[in-house]
């Protein structure tokens, strides 16, 4: 086991890339961009860097020299032999060959885009624009990078063992919970702190334990580099940027109406089984479930990423039954803002009315809060999303307004074609 502490106070950084693989992303992004590359091919998309915690001055903790070369470093990654013949040769969700051959090739010969960086106050402006396919893979190493330039920043100014102490502390909170998760029966868990981790060798020491912990109520790994190197199932289904984008692009209300479904469409002729989980916030969840078609509703299940999960679950299980479906049958995936306490009730008020499963993010890969002075090291709120496609901006909704992105004339029009009404602010964790 790699003694993180000792591997932070040496400061061999030239060895500790923040980002060391193409495939050290989600693997939902993977899935995504083989149906980018299959049915949009010439989108240009334009990501940008979000900060929402604008209490945490991104530009004054990190050098940017030190930012540009993580970044450069990532330009320079291609993927390996032994990466393409697990992405070629594997079985992800019972299926072989999941990566079709055209694709692999394609991403075989990857180097990613150049990158746009200018410091604007004590804020990073950082974006990247370019073929949806292409841009769309800076995502995670982006919010990767920087989560753990930040988190450098404060490790820099600490002692050996001073180090040694923190981490021994964060290592037996990350297991006390998963020790508090053994008690609840039935349980599956995946990890899914990719995107905000603390850092690689953090996020690799928490799906060690969790796969020690936790025995088979651990499922997987959304990261693609882990689930390899410890042999364990990468997780992952797809994301808020295929409608947010397949909406940008709409010629008119109509055809906007329709998109978050087109998307699905698509999906739906590609994948089958537990593949096919519905995303629904978006643009507002009971609306798209109320004017949803009804092959939709023989869908495996629904992700939860916003709003009150309870309130989401409920909905879901009363449209699954309004659509003749069984929701004992099918599949809820809470995944926003969790951590035990969340985890525990959630299962006690939906594990006798439908599957449930948990994608656990930012508090399991990056729960240091209160373990440094001045909580210099508790997660934030960071997102690299997509804000315009073929020069349309794009927007997103989501069940919790705080989460809401684009124009505020488009904000506007969007609410009016999705039926969205008021909405109930949550507060946003990370």
């Amino acid at each position: 086991m790699v003694d993180i502490a000792t591997r932070v106070w040496n400061h061999k950084w030239k060895i500790d890339p923040i980002v060391r693989s193409l495939i050290d992303t989600d693997f939902y992004k993977l899935l995504m961009c083989q149906s980018i590359f299959r049915n949009k091919p010439d989108t240009q998309v334009t990501f940008s860097l979000i900060n929402r915690s604008k209490h945490i001055p991104l530009a004054e903790l990190i050098d940017e020299g030190e930012l540009r070369e993580q970044l450069d470093h990532v330009r320079s990654l291609s993927l390996s032999r032994g990466e393409s013949t697990w992405l070629r040769g594997n079985t992800f969700y019972g299926k072989r060959q999941m990566f079709r051959s055209d694709f692999m090739e394609w991403f075989e010969g990857l180097r990613l885009p150049p990158y746009h960086l200018e410091r604007k106050g004590d804020q990073y402006e950082l974006t990247f624009e370019g073929k949806w396919h292409e841009v769309m893979l800076w995502e995670i190493p982006a919010l990767a990078i920087l989560m753990e330039l930040r988190g450098r920043a404060v490790l820099d100014t600490m002692g050996k063992f001073e180090l040694q102490v923190l981490y021994a502390r964060a290592m037996t909170r990350v297991w006390e919970k998963i020790e508090t998760l053994r008690e609840v029966p039935d349980l599956s868990i995946a990890d899914f702190g990719t995107r905000r981790r603390h850092s690689y060798l953090w996020q690799d020491w928490c799906v060690q334990a969790m796969r020690e912990g936790l025995g088979k109520a651990f499922t997987g790994t959304s990261n693609c580099k882990i689930a390899m190197s410890r042999e364990v199932e990468a997780i992952g289904t797809n994301a808020h940027e295929l409608p947010m984008v397949y909406a940008a692009l709409a010629k008119d209300d109509t055809a906007l109406a329709q998109a978050p479904y087109d998307v699905l469409s698509d999906w739906h002729d590609e994948h089958e089984g537990n593949l096919r989980i519905i995303l629904p916030d978006t643009y507002g969840t009971k609306g798209f479930l109320d004017n949803a078609p009804d092959w939709l509703a023989g869908w495996t299940g629904i992700r939860i990423d916003s709003g009150d999960p309870a309130t989401a679950a409920n909905i879901a299980i009363d449209w699954w039954k309004s659509r003749g479906e069984d929701p004992t049958k099918k599949r809820v995936i809470f995944s926003d803002g969790l951590d035990v306490d969340k985890i525990k009730t959630l299962h006690g008020q939906f594990a006798d009315k439908t599957n449930i499963s948990f994608g656990w993010g930012t508090l399991l890969t990056n729960d240091f809060r209160g373990l440094v002075p001045n909580d210099a090291l508790a997660p934030f709120s960071l997102v690299c999303k997509a804000v315009s496609a073929n020069g349309h901006p794009t927007v997103k909704l989501s069940d919790n307004p705080r989460k809401a992105m684009g124009p505020q004339d488009q904000i506007d029009r969007y609410k009016r074609v999705f039926g969205v009404g008021d909405q109930v602010a949550e507060e946003v964790v990370v």
